[in-house]
């Protein structure tokens, strides 16, 4: 696991399972890959939720060109899809970029 930006965590297949299924908190996992514009579009808005959240909510990401395994997995099939995680398993699923305040009210219903 490293950390890329604001409380953000960088996540692969091998350490996948005691990070994000393992975890107490909900979380969000960004599955994203270095040439998707709108996935660097997202990293401000995905720090600064998650300073904002950071005791309702845990932000990682997964890279699927360098960790394949997850991305199929849960069937991510374009980027960027976030997908929450409660109690190891899948709650919610958003694809696409969208701004924070969006995003925010998407998350409202796993977040309560």
């Amino acid at each position: 696991m490293t950390t890329y930006a604001e409380g953000v965590a960088r996540v692969t297949d091998a350490d996948f399972g005691t990070e994000v299924l393992d975890a107490g908190l909900p979380v969000l996992v960004k599955f994203t890959a270095e040439w998707c514009g709108p996935c660097r579009q997202m990293k401000p808005v995905l720090g600064a939720l998650a300073a904002e959240e950071a005791e309702r909510l845990r932000i990682v990401e997964v890279d699927v060109d360098h960790s394949p395994e997850t991305a199929l997995r849960y069937g991510i099939l374009g980027t960027p899809t976030f997908v929450v995680f409660r109690g190891g398993e899948p709650v919610k699923s958003i694809v696409g970029a969208r701004p924070k305040r969006r995003l925010l009210a998407e998350l409202e219903d796993v977040l309560a």
